[in-house]
């Protein structure tokens, strides 16, 4: 059997995956985000990326400016602590490669469509044949079986055909939108990373390697209908799909004398206080907000008063005076205050780094804290074909 290439990382690996092995064809945002999981948790993370084309590799290299051209800022933060080398998988010496990769890995992810990973020598059954104890986790877009199972899959498209692109249609009227955010990607990811971990204890428990298919569609439709089943969970159903509190357009940070604030009172004891700080002590006694079920279903009143109440104070009086008396606040910031928070900078949230070639940059830290195993950033996000002499030379195989 092939030995996995002793890797030279910057700092040594420490985090709770240390030791295991991952072979990692993944590109652009869903397969690199739940690839940065498992590299940042302490596994040896080897990207492949196509070396076939004008601009080979992971084309997220490209998008947005960075000092390098070929990292730029979205791929630099999903693709630290791994390495990486570029790979043509359609040549006899690039599946050589490959394989030899293959039989000594613990986990093998890819987001390439299953038929062409077929016609490259590569599915399922082929890597099994390499490694029995393989885990090989393919990202799909749709689930095998169901009509859109050989469809593209993309943020947009799974927003739009999960209904989640809908709520805000729902919220205000107005017409459908996406989020501002690749968020079907993340949490697609975040299923796919998991799947990962959860397939490694099965097979410490004696059930050997698996296929385990993670679709993009029926992962990010879970996510958002966790709340958003709502009235169609109890058979013969409502109708009223969306959770009310989330859907209702005063669903928003309140305006206060001179800014913004989020506030959440939520048991009875933290509403009754909050409006007698508020100057309107009477309000809670109003029938319609008094119990929990009657404030869930006129949500949309209760909201309309707090946005009056709020708007008769500053916010950093708002904010000393909630905290004083418990109940849930904070301010409403944007995007360039969260760069300097105080609380994330007191944690070491963002971190200064320096990169052989990317000169100075900004890094987010891992947001889990292992006491016991700590996670660490231990490698700059490589340049393409960074690391391909050294894994291509440890594996005595040539280009």
């Amino acid at each position: 059997m092939a030995k996995w290439p002793k890797l030279k990382w910057d700092v040594e690996p420490t985090g709770p995956l240390k030791g295991i092995k991952v072979v990692d064809m993944a590109t652009v945002v869903l397969g690199p985000f739940a690839t940065l999981q498992l590299a940042d948790l302490g596994a040896e993370v080897i990207k492949i990326e196509n070396s076939e084309g004008n601009t080979p590799g992971d084309l997220m290299r490209y998008a947005g400016d960075s000092p390098t051209k070929d990292l730029g800022p979205i791929f630099a933060a999903l693709n630290r602590n791994k390495k990486a080398m570029n790979l043509n998988v359609k040549t006899d010496a690039g599946k050589a490669i490959l394989a030899a990769l293959l039989e000594d890995a613990d986990v093998f992810i890819h987001n390439v469509r299953m038929a062409g990973m077929e016609r490259l020598g590569f599915g399922y059954d082929e890597v099994k044949a390499i490694n029995p104890d393989i885990i090989y986790v393919h990202c799909a877009g749709f689930g095998a079986g169901g009509e859109y199972g050989e469809r593209q899959a993309y943020d947009d498209l799974i927003q739009a055909a999960s209904g989640f692109a809908s709520l805000s249609e729902m919220r205000d009227g107005g017409r459908p939108s996406y989020a501002p955010s690749l968020v079907a990607d993340k949490v697609s990811g975040l299923f796919a990373a998991q799947a990962v971990m959860a397939a490694i204890i099965a097979r410490q428990n004696g059930q050997g390697g698996q296929f385990v298919q993670m679709p993009m569609f029926e992962a990010f439709t879970w996510f958002h209908m966790v709340e958003n089943l709502f009235g169609e969970t109890f058979l013969p159903g409502n109708g009223k799909l969306a959770y009310t509190r989330s859907i209702n357009p005063r669903r928003r940070p309140y305006p206060t004398a001179d800014g913004y604030i989020a506030i959440v009172p939520y048991n009875d004891h933290q509403w009754r206080k909050f409006f007698e700080l508020g100057g309107r002590p009477g309000v809670f006694d109003d029938p319609r907000f008094s119990t929990y079920q009657e404030r869930s279903n006129n949500v949309g009143e209760l909201y309309a008063i707090i946005e009056e109440v709020a708007a008769t104070k500053a916010t950093d009086e708002w904010v000393a005076l909630l905290d004083e008396h418990n109940i849930p606040a904070m301010r409403y910031q944007r995007m360039d205050d969260v760069i300097t928070d105080p609380h994330l900078a007191q944690v070491g949230f963002f971190q200064e780094r320096e990169g052989e070639h990317m000169g100075k940059y900004r890094s987010m830290r891992h947001p889990v804290q292992y006491h016991g195993t700590p996670v660490a950033t231990y490698a700059d996000p490589p340049r393409p074909d960074a690391d391909g002499d050294e894994i291509r030379a440890a594996l005595g195989l040539g280009t």
